[in-house]
């Protein structure tokens, strides 16, 4: 637990608040993206590419070159699709990523190096600013670049939202297998407590629902989510699981017996079926925001989607079916 305090101490803001440290200086001499979180309950309504066009001018006079603009719950929908996106940015050289986190009290800008691999940022500990709005934070970074000369001369006038290419995503969608695992009852099943940084990567810690949450919140959430999902696993699933609660590399999973983990993501319907090669569906049904649970298998990065679409807007119920379709 002595990473989720150390994480939380950055994440405190209230108010006007600075992190520690400085802009970065690839801020001011190469390519950044934009990664955007937005509350959708935050007043006045907007959506995140209209907050996008509203805070880019603010992050163009502060100095920054920023080159494309995306949702983080589309880039974060599940590792693969992370793993693309990082992918991307490589491949466009792209130097920095800004977090714009947006909740219905205040926004975040945070502004950190491209970790040039699947994690996209290496820590949550980030500089960054927080302000009431959009208005507030950026004329937070505009006074913080003001002394500091850009070499950031060819910047784009407005937020571009471009699209990541379907061959850019194949890697991960050929990934996703719509079939069980075999040797469940072999191996260990770890199963991360969400909050944890098990569970999440440093880019979740942005979104809008998790961003400031004290330890005492994400404690007391662990504890009543371990005893839900324990009683589900007790009732359906008959072989060895194991709790993850502290980030562990796959080398050391496996050596611990562990050579399966339970991931679980959350998005629109139709969006998680495309990201995983499944036609989605459409309408309200592919509007939904609903949770799906895989399994991945370590020793060769698999990833075990099941038999049955078995999605659901409660996590609950989309755990029970998931479990269920193993027995098939």
């Amino acid at each position: 637990m002595k990473y989720i305090s150390t994480i939380l101490f950055f994440l405190g803001f209230s108010g006007f608040t600075w992190s520690q440290g400085n802009l970065p200086n690839t801020f001011f001499e190469g390519k950044s993206v934009v990664v955007v979180s937005t509350d959708p309950g935050a007043r006045p309504a907007m959506t995140w590419q209209v907050l996008a066009d509203s805070i880019h001018p603010y992050l163009v006079e502060a100095g920054a070159d920023p080159v494309a603009y995306f949702e983080l719950e589309q880039v974060a929908l599940s590792e693969a699709r992370q793993a693309d996106y990082a992918k991307a940015f490589l491949q466009r050289k792209v130097q920095n990523i800004i977090l714009v986190t947006r909740q219905k009290e205040k926004l975040s800008v945070h502004i950190g190096p491209f970790s040039g691999d699947g994690k996209i940022i290496a820590s949550p500990a980030l500089y960054g600013v927080t302000g009431k709005d959009w208005k507030d934070a950026g004329s937070l970074l505009i006074q913080a670049g003001k002394n500091k000369k850009s070499s950031n001369l060819l910047v784009i006038d407005v937020a571009e939202f471009p699209q990541i290419s379907s061959q850019e995503t194949a890697q991960s969608v050929q990934r996703f297998l719509p079939r069980n695992p075999l040797n469940l009852e072999v191996f260990k099943l770890g199963i991360p407590l969400e909050g944890s940084s098990a569970e999440t990567g440093a880019m979740s810690f942005f979104r809008y629902d998790l961003f400031g949450k004290s330890e005492a919140a994400i404690l007391a959430e662990q504890a009543t989510q371990k005893t839900q999902i324990q009683a589900i696993f007790e009732a359906i699933y008959p072989y060895q699981i194991a709790w993850l609660t502290e980030t562990k590399t796959t080398q050391q999973l496996i050596a611990d017996r562990v050579q399966f983990q339970l991931v679980k993501v959350e998005g629109r319907q139709a969006d998680l079926m495309k990201s995983m090669g499944l036609n989605p569906l459409e309408g309200e049904e592919g509007a939904k925001t609903v949770v799906k649970y895989y399994i991945r298998f370590l020793v060769r990065d698999e990833l075990y989607i099941g038999p049955e679409w078995d999605a659901d807007t409660d996590w609950k119920v989309a755990l029970t079916r998931f479990l269920e379709n193993l027995k098939k």
